[in-house]
């Protein structure tokens, strides 16, 4: 069981947890995830970001936005809780160099994910400049730390609420035509927010990178629910990625593929904001063994 040593909320819906996993925070590096379950034995497995880690506190830190039945679970949870599952670090870590002026974007929580890589990327000599986005000002999150690891912060919301009125991708566009030398581009958010951003840099031939959030269930690569196309070529997210060359990532049937299961995940969400507290801790099973039964004997020991 993995202790959870601090759990804080960020804005609605999205939530700081702090959890016990030394063995993790001890090898985990930027660009890397874990797969959390909520529920022992067939509880849905979730892929979620290392936004930070402590590896002589023996912790790593999540950043959870609730948008779907175990997402809300895990965020109900709080200090002293436990997790029965916490599996990693997976994935492949980030590319870290000096390319020069870097560029790091977040759109919502994909700021969670961005943030550790830039810090990195500013530890690796780069000069990092970072824009961060959301819908309005109570969903903008981690503004205080990315300040600090970046040399320029530019804060946008849809709304105006805060910062800059507009988009992350205006910005950027702004930022190249005000003559910006940009050498990488590390993007991470929304689908189509990436994919607009791929759609920005590809003119100029800027190297961009986007980090990719898929159907995942074990983590290995066996199941194939992480399937996406990068450059014709089928890669799974799990093990290759999760952090890819946005101009060879086929957004639409990466789109396309996230969307399989939204209406059971509809169900299920609403089955369990219906459903009396005492009955939040019922076994269900996840959405791609419901669907594909075959692959649970591969995945149950993930």
């Amino acid at each position: 069981m993995f202790a959870i040593a601090e759990a804080t909320f960020l804005a609605p819906d999205v939530k700081r947890f702090r959890i016990e996993a030394p063995r993790v925070a001890r090898n985990r590096k930027a660009g890397q995830f874990v797969i959390v379950r909520v529920e022992a034995e067939h509880g849905e497995r979730i892929p979620l970001t290392i936004a930070d880690s402590d590896p002589e506190a023996g912790t790593i830190t999540i950043i959870v936005q609730g948008v779907g039945k175990t997402t809300k679970m895990l965020n109900r949870l709080e200090a002293g809780d436990t997790l029965p599952d916490v599996v990693g670090p997976l994935g492949e870590p980030s590319d870290i160099q000096n390319f020069g002026t870097v560029v790091v974007v977040g759109g919502g929580v994909g700021t969670a994910i961005a943030y550790p890589t830039a810090v990195a990327m500013k530890q690796a000599g780069n000069r990092v400049l970072g824009i961060v986005g959301a819908r309005t000002r109570e969903l903008l999150i981690l503004e205080e730390e990315m300040s600090a690891t970046t040399d320029e912060l530019h804060l946008m919301t849809d709304d105006g609420s805060y910062g800059q009125q507009g988009f992350v991708t205006q910005k950027l566009q702004q930022l190249i035509d005000e003559g910006e030398e940009i050498d990488h581009v590390l993007a991470i958010g929304p689908i189509p927010m990436m994919a607009a951003i791929a759609d920005v840099t590809r003119p100029y031939d800027i190297k961009t990178v986007v980090s990719l959030n898929p159907i995942m269930v074990d983590g290995t690569g066996m199941c194939g629910g992480c399937r996406v196309t990068v450059g014709g070529v089928s890669k799974f997210a799990c093990v290759d990625g999760p952090e890819f060359d946005a101009h060879e990532v086929d957004f639409k049937i990466l789109s396309q593929r996230n969307k399989m299961y939204r209406e059971r995940e509809k169900r299920s969400l609403e089955e369990f904001e219906m459903a009396p507290q005492p009955e939040l801790d019922r076994v269900h099973a996840c959405h791609l063994q419901q669907e594909h039964p075959e692959v649970g004997p591969r995945v149950g020991g993930a």
